[in-house]
């Protein structure tokens, strides 16, 4: 029984500490665009990037 008196008032802080971070979050944005990363995806660009010039006279290494 005295657990509790330790165990309440450290989960209603867990939970105010938990609501904080979630909207401090969604007050920076987080959650703003949550369809267009798993569209991103679906659009992958399977062609071969292009090959680096040589570098020239005036750029040594």
């Amino acid at each position: 029984m005295e657990s509790l008196y330790l165990l309440i008032p450290l989960s209603i802080a867990v939970v105010f500490i938990a609501l904080w971070i979630f909207f401090k979050a969604s007050d920076g944005g987080q959650f703003d665009d949550l369809v267009g990363p798993g569209l991103r995806v679906l659009q992958d660009d399977d062609t071969t990037p292009a090959q680096p010039a040589p570098p020239g006279p005036d750029q040594r290494e």
